[in-house]
């Protein structure tokens, strides 16, 4: 049933913004009620946490569309480094707390380098471990490269470039 996924229709998760004041990330809800408490990171395409909407609302991005709310709000730009949430920055170095200095994006360059960040993770024994020591470091070089070339030009390639990921 395309409606599998229930009430409410949206979800907000608490996530780190620029300059590190927390603020509230909009979602539409993919996952069953309370699913969180059983973790933060998604694992693989099929998590039995996501709806079956849900999982087709992922695979096409559109989960992500509330954010233009955020955008809207002025927490989030279209482009900058995803924000994350408050466990994974405190693990930060202090060369990597340099992408709280931006305002985060809905896309970025590791948004498209790890697409399929979620298939990566289902492949490891142990999947927080793989985020917080693989993943996670390249995806915050992918952020600061991005800070250090960031303009409109760099911002329209990553816009239209997520684009051509998400109909492929």
């Amino acid at each position: 049933m395309i409606f599998s996924c229930g009430f409410p229709l949206f979800y907000f998760q608490i996530r780190v913004g620029k300059n590190g004041k927390d603020f509230k990330l909009f979602k539409f809800r993919t996952m069953h009620l309370d699913a969180d408490k059983k973790g933060l990171l998604t694992v693989g395409g099929r998590d039995p946490r996501v709806t079956t909407i849900g999982y087709y609302l992922r695979k096409y991005k559109l989960d992500e569309l509330p954010q233009l709310f955020n955008v809207l709000f002025g927490t989030m730009s279209l482009v900058g480094p995803r924000p994350e949430v408050r466990k994974y920055v405190d693990l930060y170095t202090k060369e990597q707390q340099q992408v709280l200095s931006v305002k985060p994006g809905i896309t970025d360059f590791a948004s498209l380098e790890y697409i399929n960040e979620n298939d990566l993770l289902a492949k490891s024994s142990n999947p927080e471990k793989t985020y917080i020591d693989e993943i996670m470091p390249a995806k915050l070089d992918l952020n600061i490269k991005y800070i250090q070339q960031q303009g409109i030009f760099v911002d329209f390639k990553i816009i239209l470039n997520t684009i051509s990921k998400i109909v492929q």
